[in-house]
């Protein structure tokens, strides 16, 4: 801005235009995130490339993130979300501006402390469902004494959602796993998407095939998401004709919020809120979408990798058992989120697993208009930035051998900065459904743990990461389950 090169203020990518073709030239998305924590780890900071001649502001250090997320003039999110438009169009995750604070006013009592007590009840009954699935998987002739916890988890966490946030059971619905494979096909060809620049205009990649797909793709996910919204709108007409108000999702009748004198779960509060003419039917689409996303995805990532660490380390398996011993009644009929929050270690396990292993590795942003940061770095509007959550968790300044997994890290009181844990983001436009998901993480992992011991397939198996939406690894995570006496 004072005239002062960009290479003095900050680290920039070298590359034949601006490194785009270098992410050609990879052919496995494996390579394209091994790239990233290269750069990550040659720079050492916060750093600059180019796509499409597009500055990317990469941000790789706790103070840098938390100016970037306090910033009201980088708020819009980036253009990998712009990518995912035909499919959640602007519901919460994908909106901006007035729109997205009138959804996040109206979504946000729908995770109230008294709605989420109600939800204990659904994930206790799934979590037993899961006991029992696993019970059956093992007691089976041909059992080989591993379980494949990317086929089952996602299962888990897809009940969960449905049945928590849209009142509505799967098993009333369309095949979740169809959901899942077409889930899937849509995340692969956004990553190739990613790699091509070219393939960044509309109305060159709806030409290709992987666009094609793409469109086929999406109209079996919203077909999903339409018949759960179907279903619960029949539903909730019936009880409502026949006046019989004791719904799940109800709660504290006397207790008043910005839409009303009730809280609802998530799909009933915008089905009363289009009665309202606070949303259509369209907005209705979005954020179930959106949510069905979110809720089920990240959150069996969260688990996967929990339910991997605490088999890699039989100590700390141990130490989570023994507080379970202490602190949970053998029968879990009456698990509540007062016992769940009296699990300090086990609380300690999966914040270190959500730092070592964050669902969601970068966060997109965009600046809407010019912008200084630390008081050097000129932004122009529509800069990209992206906030390498991964990075941040690793970085030595604000953890002591960052690779190292060890959970008593979190029980100390030492001081780190506060944005140098961030897994489910901060700021205005933070996770909305963090505490639904540490309480459902809880949950199935307490019902786990109490039932079978867990080990690794392998001890010193090395995970390889891919570049998608979330942290995912390129082959399937695997444990072995041994029944506890």
């Amino acid at each position: 801005m004072d005239g002062t090169p960009l290479e003095n203020v900050i680290d920039v990518v070298g590359g034949f235009w601006g490194s785009n073709f270098d992410l050609l030239t990879m052919k496995r998305s494996e390579q394209i995130f091994d790239y990233s924590r290269r750069l990550a780890k040659t720079f050492k900071r916060s750093y600059v490339q180019y796509f499409l001649l597009t500055p990317v502001y990469n941000v790789i250090d706790a103070n840098d993130a938390e100016m970037i997320l306090n910033d009201s003039r980088i708020l819009d999110k980036g253009l990998l979300l712009r990518f995912l438009h035909p499919f959640l169009k602007t519901g919460l995750l994908t909106s901006s501006g007035k729109k997205w604070h009138t959804r996040r006013r109206l979504l946000t009592p729908t995770f109230h402390f008294n709605i989420l007590q109600k939800f204990m009840e659904i994930f206790k009954s799934e979590s037993r469902k899961f006991i029992d699935d696993l019970w059956k998987q093992i007691d089976l002739a041909d059992f080989n004494g591993s379980v494949s916890l990317n086929e089952l988890i996602p299962r888990f966490t897809l009940n969960i959602i449905c049945e928590t946030a849209m009142g509505v059971r799967l098993d009333d619905c369309a095949d979740g796993d169809e959901y899942r494979k077409y889930y899937s096909r849509i995340e692969d060809i956004l990553i190739e998407r990613l790699k091509n620049p070219i393939m960044s205009f509309d109305w060159i990649f709806f030409k290709f095939q992987n666009g094609k797909n793409y469109l086929k793709s999406l109209k079996k996910l919203h077909s999903f998401s339409s018949g759960i919204i179907k279903k619960r709108r029949e539903m909730l007409e019936e009880e409502l004709q026949q006046q019989e108000f004791e719904l799940i999702e109800r709660i504290d009748q006397d207790d008043n919020n910005a839409y009303g004198k009730q809280r609802y779960a998530m799909l009933d509060s915008l089905l009363f809120a289009e009665k309202e003419g606070l949303i259509d039917h369209r907005g209705i689409c979005e954020e179930v979408d959106t949510f069905i996303l979110a809720g089920y995805d990240t959150i069996s990532m969260n688990l996967i990798y929990a339910l991997r660490c605490l088999a890699m380390y039989p100590d700390v398996q141990a130490k989570c058992y023994e507080e379970l011993q202490e602190c949970i009644p053998e029968d879990l009929s009456g698990l509540n989120m007062k016992q769940l929050n009296n699990l300090k270690y086990l609380d300690c396990v999966i914040r270190e697993t959500l730092r070592l292993y964050p669902s969601v590795p970068t966060v997109k942003r965009e600046c809407i208009a010019d912008t200084v940061v630390g008081g050097n770095l000129f932004l122009p509007k529509r800069t990209q930035i992206n906030l390498h959550i991964y990075d941040i968790h690793r970085n030595p300044k604000y953890f002591p051998d960052p690779e190292v997994f060890r959970p008593e890290r979190f029980m100390s009181s030492e001081k780190r900065h506060p944005y140098a844990f961030i897994p489910f983001s901060v700021g205005q436009r933070n996770c909305i459904g963090q505490k639904f998901a540490i309480l459902e993480i809880k949950t199935l992992l307490i019902h786990i743990l109490q039932n079978f011991q867990l080990q690794s397939v392998s001890d010193c198996e090395e995970l390889k990461f891919s570049t998608g939406l979330l942290l995912r690894t390129n082959t399937n995570v695997k444990i072995k389950l041994n029944k506890r006496n």
